[in-house]
């Protein structure tokens, strides 16, 4: 089975190791690698960005803390997600803000940003950004658990098991989801427009 690798090509059960380790360094390396991952994927549940950043600092400090005693995983990345997820919904809850309500207001920020990794290079390149910019707008139209599922499963490349664990839910909603979000995108976005803006959706569209 592959190793999981960080946004930047890192080995993550090598670094989550050493960090447990004690290696100050290797913690470091773990919060440049995934604050934006935490950061995006928060804004799915709020917009208030002081609490996203507080939450995402109060799990590091826990982890570090706790990291003596924190156990192996094979996927960082899922680890860090489920944390921060279990973390912010409870301040949510106890301030009376989360909403289940499918459509969530002033995403933008959320999917402008939230760009594939292997894309990056290309982001400087006028015509990928409005084509991109494109895709984000259709993006923007999606419920808010078809728009998360989408994100996990195409701009986190995680796996249909993962996501399901991740949002708490079967295998069979995690297909409906996605298939549905694909339907829903289709009906906004045509080929020509996704040629170069999305890549992780293009084979769904042309």
């Amino acid at each position: 089975m592959p190793r999981y690798r960080t946004p930047s090509g890192l080995d993550e059960e090598q670094l989550w190791n050493q960090f447990r380790g004690g290696d100050e360094v290797a913690f470091a390396r773990l919060y440049k690698e995934y604050v934006q991952v935490l950061y995006h994927y928060c804004s799915h549940f709020t917009t208030d960005r002081a609490l996203i950043k507080d939450c995402i600092h109060d799990l590091f400090v826990e982890l570090w803390k706790h990291r003596s005693t924190i156990g192996q995983t094979t996927s960082v990345r899922f680890y860090l997600m489920a944390s921060i997820k279990r973390k912010l919904v409870r301040h949510l809850n106890a301030e009376q803000k989360f909403s289940s309500q499918d459509d969530l207001q002033n995403s933008r920020e959320l999917l402008a940003n939230a760009t594939p990794s292997h894309e990056a290079s290309l982001i400087g390149d006028e015509e990928d950004v409005h084509m991109h910019g494109c895709v984000a707008k259709a993006l923007e139209r999606l419920p808010r658990r078809q728009r998360e599922a989408v994100y996990l499963r195409y701009y986190q490349n995680m796996s249909n098991e993962e996501i399901s664990a991740l949002m708490q839910i079967n295998i069979q909603s995690v297909y409906n989801l996605i298939f549905g979000a694909l339907s829903n995108l289709k009906k906004h976005i045509t080929p020509e427009k996704v040629l170069l803006g999305a890549a992780p959706l293009l084979s769904f569209f042309c």
